[in-house]
């Protein structure tokens, strides 16, 4: 898998460093939405020398190259989601987990009017608990 990483590092133009693949190799596969410091925890396990100022220098970087989008479920708190695609997100009350749910599963049809503004992209965030049958 590292040779992939380096790849998708590289066509994004991304210089591969050690530690980049270290953070692609676990944030570009994960169907989590992880914050920076669940990030450099998990990195960590298997690079155990990566600094925590490292995964937060190379998470903006990915962000700014396109292979990841960071957003703020929360006041306060930033996540990063692997999935650049459009779609939505659900977050479980019970768990914390955050799910994609895909763009065409919720029905708006077009960006919403705000006034004095152009709208450059929305998303909606659902919260709820799973139904127990």
């Amino acid at each position: 898998m590292e040779r992939d990483d380096t790849q998708i590092l590289e066509r994004h133009g991304v210089q591969p460093s050690a530690q980049r693949v270290a953070v692609a190799r676990y944030v570009l596969h994960t169907d989590r939405h992880p914050s920076a410091d669940e990030v450099w925890r998990r990195v960590k396990t298997d690079f155990p020398q990566i600094a925590r100022a490292t995964v937060y220098n190379t998470l903006n970087l990915f962000v700014e190259k396109g292979l990841l989008r960071q957003f703020a479920m929360a006041e306060g708190h930033l996540v990063y989601d692997p999935n650049v695609t459009d779609h939505h997100h659900l977050i479980d009350d019970e768990t914390g987990a955050i799910h994609d749910v895909p763009w065409d599963s919720v029905g708006i049809s077009k960006p919403p009017d705000v006034e004095g503004y152009d709208v450059r992209e929305y998303q909606v965030i659902m919260r709820g608990v799973k139904r127990h049958r």
